[in-house]
């Protein structure tokens, strides 16, 4: 597996996927026109890590300023993929990052960590 990196556009997030070293990390705004197309890649990575029955650390790093609905369901893609990699034995390290002053993106990670039951790292930072 090849390491993938995007980086960020006006409408999509800086996104890395770094097999070697178990990373991920999306950063910025992500209002593709075709969230589907933009994440698939992570997502058929992260399915080959899951037939792979990886146990290793994997490293999650999200700082999103904004993210559409059709975004929001593409991230939550991710994230149910690394809690069957939890399910699995992998030990998986989410760190999200949002705003001071910023509750909705706050919420959002709080929501993603109680539907996908992974203990996140919520970190607030300064604009």
């Amino acid at each position: 597996m090849n390491k993938l990196e995007v980086e960020a556009t006006p409408k999509t997030p800086y996104l890395m996927f770094d097999p070697k070293n178990k990373t991920i990390i999306i950063k910025g705004r992500s209002i593709p026109e075709n969230s589907v197309q933009f994440y698939t890649p992570v997502l058929n990575a992260l399915d080959q890590w899951i037939q792979e029955k990886t146990k290793d650390k994997v490293t999650v790093s999200v700082q999103l300023e904004y993210f559409n609905t059709s975004s929001s369901k593409c991230i939550l893609d991710i994230f149910k993929k690394l809690q069957e990699l939890n399910k699995n034995g992998a030990q998986i390290d989410v760190t999200w990052i949002y705003e001071k002053d910023d509750e909705d993106m706050m919420e959002a990670g709080q929501d993603y960590q109680t539907i996908v039951g992974i203990q996140f790292k919520m970190v607030e930072t300064e604009e």
